[in-house]
């Protein structure tokens, strides 16, 4: 009987937080499931996150799992969280390396996120193509693509003077959007910028978690522009191939789904700030008042403050808390109150279920890109509340550029009465409605993006077309490739 011959074999090498596992997942799959090749799924992340081990575990077998643990008692809690991960990154490319190396079939592609890009170089030393996969806007990815187009100048005017921040072919972005790096002028930190470009431009192609028709300017700008690495100037393709986003188990059992079939077809408002993000105590009473005031049902995703850092539990989200440490900060009597309109879920829900269920109309989000996509694809208006990192680009993307959210988060404590507004507009104002019928609108056309033919099948296609030529090359072992055009 003749032995089959093996799949052309791919590697992708994700970072901690949900954020990007998940669409990392959804790629590894798509690449198996639609492009008939073999995937091997490097896991970065720590030994006390609940949450990714409870995904991993609902994946099929179609992806190689390979986790690469770290043990959290050894990563210094003052340390901010990006220095964080790039420590565990490092620390885990000799593991990534002697793997690939042993590996039959040797992997032909190393498909890294923008925490990962320092392993492009690695995987050219070993005879691979290097990938960037950005589960982000690219509008995002463009502040790092054209970082090298911007002096110190320009920079410090930002910083200084709150003067927008210009980006070649692309949309500026405003003092009060900017991302925290940018707040001040660092020179460290403009260099690790540029460290970033430099690795981008030696890259074989950059994959981006968004569509044509989402953001045509934007990756316009992107597909005609070169990145400058080693001195000179590389074209480096983009390749937008979302959206990827997790659907949601069907049958999911579960006490926030059970309690969802209960409700009236899109009266229910969700609300969650992602795997990592968390509100002060004070903020946690305003948001259940406003909630209340709103006269919406709702489910309330709830964790309890971690000190002042929005980004408290990245490395520690559970799925499941004691009610009392989550819900100790509400109003007395908010529960009671609520008990027949509202859902408290301390910690931990199933939000692609949840997003998808018909009971949901609205969503209050932090704007995390994977929670906006998320929304996007089951159709749910969004209303912003931007935490960290580029949570206020896509806030600012979602309202003014797809018109697809309202946009929420004043700086400092949101009062109750501002909530009440937030939620209502949403919700049942005539502004809503609007919204809503644009964010089923912009459902439909990422579906057709990602259906056999469209933009983003297409692109991903391409990708994998060149994986099989590569192989082709380097092992003579050809297998029929189509490239779309």
């Amino acid at each position: 009987m003749a032995v089959p011959e093996p799949k052309t074999h791919v590697a992708l090498l994700v970072s901690p937080g949900m954020g990007h596992l998940i669409p990392f997942l959804e790629l590894a799959d798509r690449l198996v499931l639609h492009h008939n090749l073999q995937t091997t799924l490097f896991v970065v992340n720590t030994d006390s996150s609940s949450a990714a081990d409870a995904l991993l575990l609902q994946k099929s077998s179609a992806v190689n799992i390979v986790p690469i643990r770290h043990s959290s008692s050894s990563l210094d809690p003052t340390v901010p969280v990006v220095d964080r991960i790039k420590v565990m990154m490092t620390a885990s490319y000799p593991h990534v390396r002697s793997y690939i190396a042993a590996a039959e079939p040797r992997p032909v592609a190393l498909i890294v996120d923008l925490f990962g890009t320092e392993a492009i170089a690695m995987a050219h030393e070993l005879g691979m193509l290097g990938f960037v996969f950005m589960p982000t806007s690219a509008w995002f990815l463009s502040l790092f693509f054209f970082f090298p187009c911007m002096d110190k100048q320009m920079l410090d005017a930002h910083a200084h003077n709150h003067e927008p921040l210009r980006i070649p072919g692309c949309s500026s972005v405003r003092f009060e959007d900017t991302i925290e790096g940018l707040e001040v002028s660092l020179e460290e930190v403009h260099e690790e910028f540029r460290r970033v470009a430099r690795e981008l431009g030696m890259a074989d192609g950059i994959l981006a978690n968004t569509w044509q028709d989402l953001e045509p300017t934007t990756l316009k700008a992107l597909n005609e522009a070169g990145t400058l690495s080693n001195g000179k100037v590389n074209k480096v393709p983009i390749y937008p191939i979302g959206p990827l986003a997790r659907r949601g188990e069907p049958n999911l059992e579960s006490e926030v789904l059970n309690w969802l079939d209960r409700q009236p077809d899109e009266s229910v408002i969700y609300i969650s700030f992602g795997s990592g993000g968390t509100l002060c105590g004070e903020q946690i009473t305003e948001l259940a008042w406003g909630l209340e005031l709103s006269q919406q049902r709702f489910v309330w995703v709830i964790r309890p403050p971690a000190g002042t850092d929005p980004m408290g539990t990245f490395f520690t989200v559970e799925t499941e808390s004691t009610e009392k440490t989550s819900t100790e900060y509400l109003p007395e009597g908010f529960l009671k109150r609520t008990e027949e309109v509202g859902l408290v879920v301390p910690m931990w829900g199933p939000q692609a279920e949840i997003l998808r269920h018909r009971s949901v109309r609205g969503f209050v989000t932090h704007c995390g890109w994977n929670s906006s996509i998320e929304s996007i694809v089951n159709g749910v208006a969004m209303v912003t509340w931007p935490l960290y990192a580029e949570q206020k680009m896509n806030a600012v993307m979602l309202t003014e550029e797809v018109g697809v959210a309202v946009r929420g988060r004043a700086e400092g404590v949101v009062g109750r009465a501002e909530i009440e507004r937030w939620v209502r507009r949403i919700m049942v104002d005539e502004e809503g409605r609007g919204i809503r019928e644009r964010v089923k609108a912009v459902k439909n056309s990422g579906e057709k993006a990602v259906c056999k033919g469209g933009s983003s099948y297409n692109s991903l296609a391409h990708v994998a077309s060149e994986c099989n030529v590569f192989r082709c090359g380097r092992d003579g072992r050809c297998v029929e490739v189509s490239i779309p055009l």
